[in-house]
């Protein structure tokens, strides 16, 4: 038997007598209302709510009757008093707390139907900054924290989800609620209102510039539960933190099965890494395999983007991730389902183009509804042992950047949009990375090796693999240009990129042997130019 204050056991049944509904989201409420006063529950409600009860006929009593004062303030002010907050955090079974009940007239509240003002919608819909403020709910936080402190009497609802189990409890067992129900739901709870406060804490830190508040907590509504994790004997759920950026979580699952937690991990990186290409600019296509590009490239249309981008290495692409910037339109769909996929997205797709990929009916389809500005700022966090590593996100864009050129040999006009391409993808590659690009179609890419050499060797592997692959006389890496996401620290990594046919670099730069290196590009009559950024990704 569960133990309250002074050594009280807390009953496992309780019967419904009042309950008391405050709800902004106002779905199910009247539905909900309508069954519990069919089962005898007296109804407390306040505002909004009240009025939406009492125009559905039903007999229900506003809080300012009971608290004997007006809701004031604009409504600010209505819960926070004795006389409700009394009647939720009274002790049943304590004589103390019996007979301060009778001396102020206070009676118990048993069911507490509460959900919050819609802080995260006007956020995300761009509020300015006097309307989120008042958006910020006080008198629900209050209430739900007082129920859920007090579950061995209370049961505290904050979902319209729940309603139905709520009522299913009451009909089972005779107007009672077990006391694990309550349990479950004062759990439930203290999640949403932790969520909630996050979400508010955030976007004051956001607001205010506050890059490195003194506490940080990130919060999420459960999304989906998830077969396993990264591997079978992993557990995992996908949570979504209510940012309003169109990709993986904001998707529509247009069709298949659902997407695991690989699926979702790679599709974010897909979508986001696509999302650095202007869809006005023109069409272009990435391919993902373990959150690391397989190819990416653009084309004077969709198709021709996605078959570029292909070509790069089709082996790794079989079971990849394919991303869009436009539309998926009828034609590119065709030629996609001839690869085995595991996801698609696309800001949005065609209705012939959905009747195509149909005949694939285990292909995930996702329409994001439009693309992630890269510019945004937000921030990014990971997990490591008793700790989070938060950042911003990394949205630094080579367009934005002052290009150096340091060598004796400037680039061409189409080496540096090669360059400038090649320093895109980068950026979306595990460190060390190191990508060739020709003619807006990535040649070779090295990713996540412990040595830039290694990188650089690889990616001119997948092209001499990838040219082999297409019947080409020569790897595509031959007169392309290659970008370093971080500097090159010496001159072997260079060497390298120019034994594979690099004839510009771009790269960071910063190394205490940055001249050596401009030595050896200059030697070769290698264009080199420096960005002054890094983009480190791990």
């Amino acid at each position: 038997m569960a133990v309250i204050s002074k050594k009280i056991p807390a009953p496992d049944k309780v019967k419904a007598k009042t309950a008391l509904l405050s709800v902004s989201d106002k779905t199910g409420i009247v539905e909900l209302a309508k069954a519990l006063s069919e089962k005898g529950v007296c109804l407390l409600s306040t505002g909004g709510t009240h009025k939406a009860i009492a125009a559905a006929g039903l007999d229900v009593t506003d809080v300012s009757e009971v608290t004997g004062f007006p809701e004031i303030m604009d409504g600010r002010v209505k819960t926070l008093h004795p006389t409700v907050h009394g009647g939720l955090l009274a002790i049943r079974d304590d004589a103390e707390h019996q007979d301060a009940m009778k001396k102020h007239g206070i009676e118990g509240i048993d069911i507490a139907v509460i959900n919050l003002y819609p802080f995260e919608e006007v956020r995300a819909a761009g509020g300015d900054y006097p309307t989120t403020v008042e958006n910020i709910d006080i008198g629900g936080p209050a209430m739900i924290r007082a129920s859920a402190k007090n579950h061995a009497y209370v049961t505290i609802l904050t979902d319209p989800a729940d309603y139905a189990e709520l009522l299913q409890q009451l009909s089972d067992d005779a107007g009672q609620t077990s006391y694990s129900f309550r349990q479950r739901m004062a759990a439930k709870a203290y999640a949403r209102t932790a969520a909630y406060d996050a979400m508010i804490s955030n976007w004051f830190a956001e607001a205010l510039a506050i890059d490195t508040p003194r506490h940080r907590v990130i919060g999420g509504v459960l999304k989906e539960e998830m077969r396993y994790g990264e591997n079978p004997h992993q557990k995992a759920a996908f949570y979504v933190t209510g940012e309003q950026r169109p990709g993986v979580s904001t998707a529509a699952l247009l069709q298949g099965k659902q997407l695991s937690y690989n699926n979702i991990n790679d599709t974010d990186a897909a979508y986001e890494l696509v999302s650095e290409f202007l869809p006005e600019k023109s069409p272009a296509c990435a391919i993902i395999k373990h959150a690391n590009p397989c190819g990416v490239a653009t084309g004077p249309t969709l198709l021709e983007a996605y078959k570029r981008a292909l070509a790069c290495d089709s082996v790794s692409a079989f079971g990849g991730i394919i991303a869009l910037n436009q539309t998926l339109d009828a034609e590119t769909a065709e030629e996609i389902i001839k690869l085995f996929t595991e996801v698609i997205i696309a800001p949005d797709v065609t209705e012939e183009a959905k009747a195509i990929v149909a005949k694939k009916p285990n292909l995930r389809l996702l329409s994001a509804g439009g693309l992630p500005d890269p510019r945004v700022a937000g921030i990014t966090a990971k997990t490591v042992s008793g700790g989070l590593l938060v950042q911003t996100r990394d949205n630094g864009m080579v367009e934005d950047l002052e290009l150096k050129v340091v060598t004796k040999r400037a680039p061409t006009a189409q080496e540096l949009e090669d360059m400038k391409f090649a320093f895109k993808v980068g950026k979306h590659v595990k460190s060390n990375a190191v990508v060739y690009a020709k003619d807006g179609q990535t040649a070779g890419i090295g990713a996540g090796q412990m040595s830039r050499v290694d990188s650089a060797r690889i990616a001119a592997l997948k092209a001499e693999e990838a040219a082999k692959a297409l019947g080409l006389p020569v790897p595509m890496t031959k007169g392309a240009a290659v970008a370093s996401e971080a500097f090159l620290p010496f001159a072997d990594g260079l060497l390298s990129m120019i034994a594979a046919g690099a004839t510009a670099v771009i790269q960071p730069g910063g190394s205490m042997r940055d001249q050596e290196v401009i030595d050896a590009a200059n030697e070769h009559n290698i264009a080199m130019v420096f960005t002054g950024m890094r983009h480190f990704r791990h």
